[in-house]
């Protein structure tokens, strides 16, 4: 009697951990950031707080697809996955779920979401983000991940791509400060991900995928990110002259300011680490620059709604 009793415990436990593990293949946290410069692009281009049921159908809809774009990505690479010490227990490398499986969740994931973005938001809105899905799955994953040290550089296109679907969701068109907003997060990247992989090196080393700090040197990788700090900072500035009709003043420009600045000098702290020689921390860079751009996004939202 007993044993019979705990067969549904088990199999409850089991399909726990089923559905833990595909939603994993989603990989959630990055969705999250992707997510955060949704609702201002959404708020720029409504200039206020767009519907519930637009908001809740674009975000969904948006979830979805980058889900689907991740999920293929962790179908492609489930082999080098395997050898990196970073990625190594995700559910593919650790048999949780099957290659078919991750594959056919993929294509359900943007089937879906493509479907649910053009019935509810608008057709534009629906192309960008299976052009996004596309554009990470095929042009980023398979063609330039593993061939080449510009593979982040292209890659940033589909990371800023939820800005231009946010803005088409809401009016069917793109604009100018869609465009601009969507460089800022296009730049961002830059630093955002070398960071990251400056501190995992030696996992795409061993993977032999040509990250730019596993193919240049680490000074090369300081003045690069420093550069793109840079200009990511001077392209948020631009968004107040062009953007100015649709709500960004004083409070968005003043915070963007202070903001660049406090990611520009933790770039150059980076580089000044990497020519004295001392240790490089860079994920301090790294978790800075993703609060930069949560409150560069909430900066947004309050000037908007100001």
């Amino acid at each position: 009697m007993t044993a019979l009793s705990e067969r549904p415990a088990v199999q409850t436990r089991r399909l726990s951990a089923t559905v833990r593990a595909y939603v994993a293949l989603t990989k959630p946290r990055i969705i999250e950031l992707l997510l955060v410069t949704t609702l201002p692009a959404m708020m720029l281009a409504d200039g206020g707080w767009p519907s519930w049921g637009l908001l809740i159908a674009t975000m969904v809809g948006g979830t979805l697809a980058a889900g689907a774009a991740n999920v293929f990505n962790c179908w492609y690479d489930r082999d080098i996955d395997r050898l990196m010490h970073r990625t190594e227990r995700r559910p593919l490398p650790m048999g949780e779920v099957s290659a078919r499986g991750a594959l056919v969740f993929g294509v359900v994931l943007t089937v879906v979401s493509i479907t649910l973005l053009a019935a509810t938001t608008t057709l534009l809105a629906a192309g960008l983000a299976l052009a996004a899905i596309v554009y990470y799955a095929v042009l980023y994953t398979i063609v330039l991940k593993r061939h080449t040290r510009h593979s982040t550089l292209f890659g940033g296109v589909p990371g800023a791509a939820p800005v231009l679907i946010g803005w088409a969701a809401v009016t069917g068109s793109l604009a100018w400060p869609a465009v601009v907003f969507f460089g800022v997060v296009f730049c961002w990247q830059l630093p955002h991900f070398w960071a990251l992989a400056m501190r995992f090196r030696a996992d795409y080393a061993r993977a032999d995928v040509p990250m730019l700090p596993v193919v240049a040197t680490a000074l090369s990788v300081g003045r690069q990110t420093v550069a793109w700090t840079w200009l990511t900072v001077a392209v948020s500035l631009l968004l107040w002259p062009v953007a100015g009709e649709y709500g960004i003043g004083w409070i968005y420009t003043a915070t963007a300011a202070a903001l660049g600045l406090w990611f520009a000098v933790e770039a150059h702290r980076l580089l000044a680490r990497i020519r004295s020689g001392a240790e490089t921390k860079p994920m301090q860079l790294f978790h800075i620059s993703i609060t930069y751009m949560a409150l560069l996004s909430i900066a947004i939202v309050v000037d908007v709604l100001v």
